[in-house]
């Protein structure tokens, strides 16, 4: 079996395991301070990979702003809260399943960003996309008290302003970084990501670490696995034009995180999870099946 043929399936089991690692992590940093301390590496990684490979910055101080400003996006507001969230209570699975709405969102908004007019399949799966949210959650949280209710609403809505992030990121990132070696661009959106979750973290954090092998375990698979070989294998399917192929895949990232929670923390899928879960699933294919939103 050839790279060709594993890549899209590698890259999106890859990228579903970063809900799963922010879980496995919480115990041994808190989430801002694994952060600062991911985005730091990766940043130092990938700005070797780009010195060595002699990859062209941006050649405009505009250009540089953008990839950092795009940075605070993608990695800093939307990791951060997710990760936040995560370690505030929020499954694993119900958070990927938040972030699964990203297309949906993105394509919500274009039309005033950028011009596109929604289908209407298109306004269908955005409609469908945000019942499914509804069916999955809502039992759940209506089965809470008063308290626990309101405990849980915060971290929710943080993990949906940081899916709103990452949509917001992608638009930004289409309409300000269609040229530039993406190396280069992942190195200053790494410093984008560090400038937003560094402070939050010496403000809201200890900054503790407990070093053990679970710890670097975790911290090397988000550098490496995440930042570093996610990355790279998305650069590999740009250049080997499948990245339509990727993008119709990342509608199984959603299903893939509730069944590794499921198996790895014991998460419970319960059958409105599963039926919100397909129902987003498909409402995200079926907005995306004619343009793809997802960068």
């Amino acid at each position: 079996m050839t790279l060709d043929r594993i890549a899209p399936a590698l890259f999106v089991l890859l990228w579903s395991t970063g809900w799963i690692v922010a879980k496995y992590a919480s115990p041994y940093a808190d989430p801002l301070t694994f952060l600062s301390l991911r985005f730091t590496l990766a940043a130092a990684l990938f700005l070797i990979i780009t010195l060595v490979s002699r990859a062209a910055w941006p050649s405009t101080r505009a250009g540089w702003l953008h990839a950092v400003f795009s940075g605070v996006f993608l990695h800093g507001i939307y990791l951060g809260g997710v990760w936040w969230a995560i370690d505030q209570g929020v499954p694993a699975s119900v958070s990927g399943l938040i972030a699964a709405l990203q297309p949906l969102l993105t394509a919500l908004v274009a039309p005033f960003i950028v011009g596109e007019r929604l289908t209407g399949p298109q306004r269908t799966g955005i409609i469908l996309g945000f019942a499914g949210l509804c069916i999955a959650i809502l039992p759940g949280l209506l089965a809470l008290d008063t308290a626990m209710l309101q405990t849980a609403l915060i971290p929710l809505l943080i993990n949906v302003v940081a899916m709103a992030s990452v949509a917001l990121g992608t638009i930004y990132q289409k309409r300000y970084l269609q040229e530039g070696d993406l190396r280069a661009i992942a190195t200053l959106q790494y410093v984008g990501g560090f400038l937003v979750v560094m402070p939050l973290a010496l403000l809201m954090e200890p900054l503790e670490i407990i070093w053990n092998l679970e710890f670097v375990l975790a911290m090397g698979w988000s550098v490496f696995g995440l930042s570093l070989v996610s990355i790279m294998l998305l650069l590999y399917l740009i250049r080997r034009g499948q990245v339509s192929r990727a993008a119709s895949l990342t509608y199984l990232v959603s299903p893939a995180i509730a069944v590794e929670s499921w198996f790895l923390f014991g998460e419970v899928l319960t059958l409105p999870m599963i039926l919100g879960t397909l129902i987003v699933v498909f409402g995200v294919w079926l907005t995306n099946r004619k343009t793809r939103m997802i960068a």
